[in-house]
């Protein structure tokens, strides 16, 4: 997954390598080493992308740099981002560095695409899969944000900004980001839709409605106002069934055991968005 803190993870493992107090799993940040690597100013630590440094010509260049001890630190640390964007004769040049690096040289390889590294690579390296990061752990951090910069955010447009980041936490700040310009001091769930072309959970509550009362007229002005307004149809229909979906989960179960926190892990939603549901699930015939 992208935006998941891969890179900035490989970061900490440099620092608890190369900090004065390591190898250790806690580095002190303080040491030059660890402010060094913080600032991308260490001579130890390589941060290399993948895309742009693909070819041979690069990785016969860069073995020719492993065999130099390093300058301050333990280590010499090579963190290569979207490795998989190496070519297939880069990687064989690489591969006998990697079969047999030298004692001072750390290879950390960074991919969202980790099917496309060969076999030969994967084998000779420790793996470890980044999951996406659930809503609600997106929703504190990016209410610490909003505090931080004196910006008041309702928890629906928080939340509304957690489901579009699909699990990525960096998109999840470019969209807050975003929505600080447009919005300046206060943030609500209307701003985040009309920024992002999501329709507002209101609208979704009343289409809904009137699909389930079979109100043929009113489910159709209502998708007419939303074509008025510039929203792209198959946005308004992947929101509209993203809406049907949780409203489905609600119905089917209320006999659940432990269902408060089942419901919060299956629905990326407020509260009161979810309480909104469980009204409009009595007007079901859903078992």
């Amino acid at each position: 997954q992208r935006g998941v803190g891969k890179t900035s993870a490989a970061r900490i493992l440099a620092k608890s390598l190369n900090c004065a107090k390591g190898p250790t799993a806690t580095p002190c940040q303080t040491c030059s080493s660890c402010q060094q690597i913080t600032v991308g100013s260490s001579l130890d630590v390589m941060e290399i992308d993948g895309a742009s440094n693909r070819g041979i010509d690069e990785i016969r260049a860069l073995r020719e740099t492993v065999k130099f001890a390093p300058a301050q630190g333990i280590f010499r640390i090579y963190i290569i981002d979207e490795v998989h964007q190496i070519t297939h004769d880069a990687f064989n040049a690489l591969l006998k560095t990697l079969e047999e690096p030298p004692a001072h040289v750390k290879f950390i390889f960074a991919t969202t695409a980790p099917q496309k590294v060969p076999p030969t690579i994967l084998s000779r390296c420790q793996r470890f899969d980044f999951r996406r990061i659930d809503s609600k752990t997106m929703v504190e951090v990016l209410q610490r944000l909003a505090k931080s910069e004196n910006v008041a955010v309702d928890e629906a447009a928080l939340y509304t900004i957690a489901r579009a980041a699909e699990g990525s936490l960096r998109d999840a700040e470019v969209i807050l980001e975003q929505a600080m310009n447009f919005c300046e001091k206060r943030i609500r769930e209307d701003d985040i839709t009309q920024l992002l072309g999501g329709l507002a959970q209101e609208v979704l509550v009343q289409w809904t409605e009137a699909l389930l009362r079979h109100d043929v007229n009113t489910a159709l002005q209502l998708l007419s106002q939303q074509v008025e307004r510039g929203k792209e149809i198959s946005r308004v229909l992947t929101d509209l069934l993203m809406h049907l979906r949780h409203l489905l989960i609600v119905a089917t179960t209320t006999q659940a055991p432990a269902r408060g926190p089942l419901l919060r892990q299956l629905i990326d939603a407020p509260e009161e968005a979810i309480r909104r549901l469980e009204e409009q699930a009595k007007s079901t015939n859903a078992q």
